[in-house]
C-alpha cells in the first residue's frame, strides 16, 4: 500500500475585502498541518508585517531578475505591484508531504492550475457589494480613489468564481471559517492519505 503521499496544494482566491486573509489565519491556527506559502512582492511593507513571514519583500529590479530565472510558479501584477510564488520552495514542500495553501488572485490561480491541475481551489465571496464596500472603507487604510479601484477590481475578480472547485460566502465569519476548515479536513481523509498514514492498522484489520 503505499509510498509517501505528496502534499496537497490549495489555491484560495477572493476579491480584496472579502475576508480571505482573516479566514485563512483563523483556520491555519486550528490546522497546524497546513502551511501558508509566503509570496514574494514588490509592494510596500505595511505596519505590523514582517519580511519572510507575511511576504518576502523585494525591489522591482529584484523581482524582474527572479522572473528571468524562472523562479516563480505563478506571478501577477495587482494594483501596480508584483506578486509571485517560489516554484522550487513549493515543489520541495509538496514532495515532503506538506500541504500548502496559496493565497493568490484569479490570474495566479489560472497559472497554477495549468502547471498543477491536481490542486484544489477555493473562492471566497462577500455577501453583497454593499458589505464589500463597507469592509474596504472600515479598514481606514485607503483613499476613496483606491477603494473605487478595488471595487472595480473586485467585480472583475468575481467573474472568475466558477473556475474554482469550492465557493464560500463570507457573511457570518464563524460559519465561513468552519466551511473553509471542513474542506481542508475532508481532503486529509482521502483514501491515498489514510492508506499511508494508517498502513499498519489497515493491514492488521485485513489480516485473516
Amino acid at each position: 500500500m503505499g509510498s509517501k503521499v505528496t502534499g496537497i496544494l490549495y489555491v484560495v482566491s477572493a476579491p480584496s475585502g472579502a475576508g480571505k486573509t482573516s479566514l485563512l489565519k483563523a483556520v491555519l491556527n486550528e490546522l497546524p498541518t497546513l502551511k501558508l506559502s509566503v509570496s514574494t512582492t514588490t509592494r510596500q511593507q505595511r505596519p505590523g508585517e514582517e519580511d519572510g513571514i507575511h511576504y518576502n519583500f523585494v525591489s522591482v529590479e529584484e523581482f524582474k531578475s527572479m522572473l528571468k530565472q524562472d523562479a516563480f510558479l505563478e506571478h501577477a501584477e495587482v494594483f501596480g505591484n508584483f506578486y509571485g510564488t517560489s516554484q522550487w520552495w513549493l515543489e520541495e514542500q509538496l514532495a515532503d508531504g506538506q500541504d500548502v495553501v496559496l493565497e493568490i488572485d484569479w490570474q495566479g490561480a489560472q497559472q497554477v492550475r495549468e502547471i498543477m491541475p491536481d490542486c484544489r481551489s477555493i473562492f471566497i465571496l462577500p455577501p453583497s457589494k454593499e458589505e464589500l464596500y463597507s469592509r474596504l472603507t472600515n479598514r481606514g487604510q485607503d483613499s476613496e480613489e483606491v477603494i473605487a479601484g478595488r471595487m472595480q477590481a473586485a467585480n472583475n475578480e468575481i467573474q472568475h468564481y466558477a473556475e474554482y472547485d469550492y465557493v464560500i460566502i463570507n457573511d457570518d465569519f464563524a460559519v465561513a471559517k468552519e466551511e473553509l476548515k471542513s474542506i481542508f479536513m475532508a481532503q486529509a481523509q482521502r483514501l491515498e492519505v489514510q492508506q499511508v498514514k494508517h498502513q499498519e492498522l489497515i493491514e492488521d484489520l485485513l489480516s485473516s
